[in-house]
């Protein structure tokens, strides 16, 4: 009997050092976040069981537009959120008014260069129709590709900070087709051309490999649009924030991305 009670509580006091052990993985509570659909909430989803295996519920809201997740996360009812580059964020504070800060950079998404009616750009005639993005960092990045492939010339220097007005020279009168960035793969039989945001390119079924002319991925672009994890400005080094952060970084998530999205998407980790 002595024996007995001594393995018992040996076997006890094993169980409960594993508990005690292990409860520091267990109920750290909600990580909110808000994303769009593709690719962001996609990756998103292959974090969330490793997030739970540290003690964490990533509960992902999903957004269609490019105001209401920023809003959120500056009123705090969202932690962060994953669906917009850098400089949009950069120039959201500056005109919202917002509090925001880069917790981490994680992919970039290439612009591409579609074609609606036109099925080339040798085919663009005088007058053509091109639709690009209408908010302000977007179409200036769109303004930058359409130079890039020789459509159009902006004014020297303006760079991301390029709108319609900068257009130097347009010897082909195209007309600048200026659409919610949200919209523009919904419009694009109606205009000839259009450049398109990554994610909505991938949520319309659109290739990368299948765009007319695609945003270099080296260089400046990469870096002035890696998209990024927002938070409100003091949360960046909040626990939950980083184990999110961590596990976004992770080989499994870059495999993912690699494998799915076809260069659609590129890990910057």
């Amino acid at each position: 009997m002595k024996r007995r009670s001594i393995v018992l509580a040996l076997a006890l006091c094993l169980l409960l050092c594993l508990t005690a052990c292990g409860g520091g993985n267990k109920d750290k509570g909600t990580i909110k976040i808000g994303a769009t659909p593709a690719p962001h909430e996609e990756i998103l989803e292959v974090v969330k069981d490793t997030l739970a295996q540290e003690g964490y519920t990533l509960e992902i809201v999903e957004y269609n537009d490019y105001i209401q997740p920023n809003n959120s996360v500056e009123d705090g009812s969202l932690d962060a959120n994953y669906f917009q580059h850098i400089t949009y964020m950069n120039d959201f504070n500056e005109t919202s008014g917002t509090h925001l800060v880069n917790a981490a950079g994680i992919h970039y998404e290439p612009f591409g260069l579609y074609a609606g009616k036109c099925g080339s750009l040798a085919e663009l005639q005088d007058g053509a129709q091109i639709a690009v993005p209408n908010d302000a960092t977007n179409e200036a990045r769109a303004l930058l590709l359409l130079e890039q492939e020789g459509l159009i010339k902006l004014t020297e220097g303006v760079g991301l900070n390029a709108t319609a007005s900068d257009i130097a020279e347009n010897p082909h009168n195209y007309k600048l087709v200026e659409l919610e960035a949200s919209q523009v793969p919904a419009r694009l039989q109606d205009v000839d051309v259009a450049v398109i945001n990554g994610n909505y390119a991938i949520d319309a079924g659109l290739k990368v490999s299948d765009a007319l002319a695609v945003e270099a991925a080296d260089g400046a672009a990469a870096e002035a649009y890696v998209n990024v994890i927002a938070v409100k400005e003091g949360n960046e080094n909040n626990e939950g924030i980083q184990a999110l952060i961590k596990a976004l970084k992770s080989d499994e998530v870059r495999s993912f991305i690699e494998e799915t999205y076809e260069g659609a998407v590129v890990p910057l980790f």
